[in-house]
């Protein structure tokens, strides 16, 4: 039977890793959705992620581009953080996949990791803040995206043709994680000084 009948399973230590960024996202998620609804019950409410001017969620949570589709963004952490975890603990119970369903679940992934390029930038840019349970969920999901494209392209689910960039990719993967992870300070530092606040 080719692997292609018999589905495949990422390793033990990549399942370990969308478990527990899922499981931290989920729970960010879920501290931002109880804030969210907090300041909605008492407006003079302070947030717990109400650090300083500079790094506080009230903000990000009052602005429209904290609540995109017409509903909070926290909504979506809930239900979408919730799939890295399932995947992973089906992994672990012995569960192979066909290449068009981790193909799907690396479109999900790609869709985060757009979504949350997306909300930095305008956290950074447009906002002026940080939000640290928003960083959470930012932190968790780039590495999140990029093991996952790596893998799948090493597993040949996007053609035979890219599974050696597939497996340098996934070799490097951290090193991309981190490269990711300088950008967004850089970003945050060029635009809101935030190191100030360290020194």
């Amino acid at each position: 039977m080719s692997s292609d009948q018999r589905g495949s399973a990422i390793s033990k230590p990549l399942a370990t890793l969308l478990i527990v960024c899922g499981a931290i996202g989920l729970f960010a998620a879920f501290e931002l959705a109880t804030e969210y609804m907090k300041t909605l019950k008492d407006p003079t409410y302070v947030p717990n992620c109400a650090v300083n001017v500079l790094v506080t969620c009230g903000p990000n949570m009052g602005s429209w581009q904290g609540s995109l589709f017409g509903f909070s963004n926290t909504i979506i952490g809930l239900i979408a953080f919730g799939f890295p975890i399932a995947v992973g603990m089906s992994v672990f119970a012995g569960a192979r996949f066909s290449a068009w369903y981790w193909r799907l679940f690396n479109l999900g992934m790609l869709g985060g990791y757009v979504f949350i390029t997306w909300l930095y930038s305008e956290s950074i840019f447009s906002l002026g803040t940080l939000c640290p349970w928003c960083m959470v969920v930012w932190a968790v999901t780039i590495p999140s995206f990029w093991y996952t494209t790596a893998w799948n392209l090493r597993e040949g689910h996007y053609g035979q043709a890219l599974r050696g960039f597939g497996q340098h990719l996934y070799d490097w993967a951290w090193v991309i994680t981190a490269l990711n992870y300088l950008l967004v300070a850089v970003l945050a530092q060029v635009r809101l000084e935030w190191l100030q606040l360290l020194l």
